[in-house]
């Protein structure tokens, strides 16, 4: 378990003064022109022997991320783009870091700009995150006011400027290029890559975009030094990690962990444990809702990691952990989430536009009981016809909720169909 002292974020719970004078107390814009001036191939370098890896989802290590970027100018300048558009159902981390911790991830801001020689960074916040979006502004206009952002920021002799720009609530505009596009003032919708962001991404310019929760942590691993953050979790699964637990646990919490932790532990010491008791455990969707849920029989010997969830079958995400008992109708459960996705999808690409309607249209049957036993079989077919066949991953995200459900849950499906035939429905899911 990991220790107080060992954690990053110190006032995840807004119980601490979240201002410049309260984030300065608790270790923030301690020495950061002293990092700067160490030069960018010595911060981009920790950050690669940190194990740092992406913690908007796709688990892409930092460091070589950053090291994408041109090290010379070409003439055009060089972004930073931070992804605030939190909008992935079950993740609130990001929320909690610019409404109680703000410093921290402008700090940040700072130094991963300075690494990808970026004189600007833009962060796209989430239009449903208004209080989160005023906070950040006023850590923002503090750190402006006390030379922390602005000309020599900080006294490092780097020119920086920080803004902050709310999006429309759209959760298309979490894939990173339909972000660039409404930062630009278009309508959100995926570019095609190449060209990847690094060499042409916002305003036509060199660009990496990243979470906020990566962005967030950096200049501690660079006080601590990488070999403090690699020493959490397992290998290539370094560091410590918010995990946001919701769903049928005792206490739901946003907490930080050690990488690699154990779901159970995770779920017992921090959560009092699933409502009713481990053996009332149904399912937990581990990384968000884009993500293939875990039966319980596999929960039992989960680990909260990037490569141990791929190798299940579905992935750690942005650990957004939602826990059902029980009582919860699974099929129901997972097309809700279909819907949304049909709802989210821009409508560039055909599988997805077509294919998201498609698939919920064949779920409103199943939670009834009215469709047909092969149209379990079809609806995995169309699933895999959408599966990597978009441009960005909102597809995979569609499909994907659906296949863990007739992995691991066929039996039930079936079994309702049966009863709608049989006429022994009742109450089980007809209302």
């Amino acid at each position: 378990m990991l220790t107080d002292q060992d954690r990053i974020f110190t006032n995840i719970y807004g119980m601490a003064d979240r201002s410049l004078k309260g984030a300065q107390a608790r270790g923030a814009w301690d020495g950061t022109a002293d990092l700067i001036k160490k030069g960018r191939d010595w911060i981009i370098d920790e950050v690669k022997g940190s194990g740092l890896r992406g913690r908007g989802g796709a688990g892409f290590p930092t460091g070589l991320k950053w090291s994408f970027m041109p090290k010379e100018s070409d003439g055009r300048p060089s972004y930073l783009v931070v992804n605030a558009d939190e909008s992935e159902p079950g993740t609130c981390k990001d929320r909690e870091i610019m409404r109680h911790d703000p410093h921290l991830f402008i700090e940040g801001c700072l130094v991963a700009s300075f690494a990808m020689n970026a004189h600007a960074c833009y962060i796209y916040i989430r239009g449903e995150y208004i209080r989160e979006r005023e906070a950040l502004q006023v850590a923002i206009d503090e750190a402006y006011d006390a030379g922390l952002l602005g000309k020599n920021a900080a006294g490092s002799g780097w020119d920086f400027d920080l803004y902050l720009h709310h999006g429309a609530g759209a959760y298309i505009c979490g894939e990173e290029t339909a972000l660039l596009e409404s930062l630009e003032g278009r309508k959100g919708m995926p570019r095609l890559k190449p060209p990847f962001p690094a060499n042409t991404g916002l305003y036509g310019a060199p660009t990496t975009v990243n979470n906020v929760e990566s962005i967030a942590v950096v200049p501690t691993i660079l006080r601590r030094g990488a070999g403090w953050f690699s020493s959490f979790g397992r290998e290539n699964n370094a560091g410590t990690k918010l995990f946001a637990i919701s769903g049928h646990v005792e206490n739901p919490c946003v907490v930080e962990e050690a990488m690699s932790i154990p779901l159970q532990e995770l779920l017992e010491k921090h959560c009092g444990g699933v409502r009713g008791g481990w053996k009332n455990l149904k399912t937990v969707i581990p990384g968000g809702s884009s993500v293939r849920c875990l039966p319980h029989t596999v929960c039992d010997d989960a680990i909260m990691d990037f490569d141990w969830l791929r190798g299940q079958g579905s992935g750690l995400g942005t650990a957004a952990v939602i826990v059902m008992d029980q009582s919860t109708d699974i099929i129901k459960a997972i097309w809700r989430l279909s819907k949304f996705y049909k709802h989210e999808s821009c409508g560039q690409c055909t599988p997805c536009r077509e294919g998201t309607g498609w698939m919920m249209r064949v779920m409103d049957r199943l939670v009834t009981g009215d469709a047909e036993p092969e149209e379990i079989d079809m609806l995995l077919d169309v699933t895999k016809q959408v599966e990597g066949h978009t441009i960005c991953a909102l597809g995979d995200a569609a499909a994907w909720p659906i296949q863990g459900l007739i992995q691991h849950y066929r039996e039930e499906i079936e079994d309702r169909i049966k009863a709608k035939r049989t006429g022994r429905m009742g109450a089980m899911a007809a209302e």
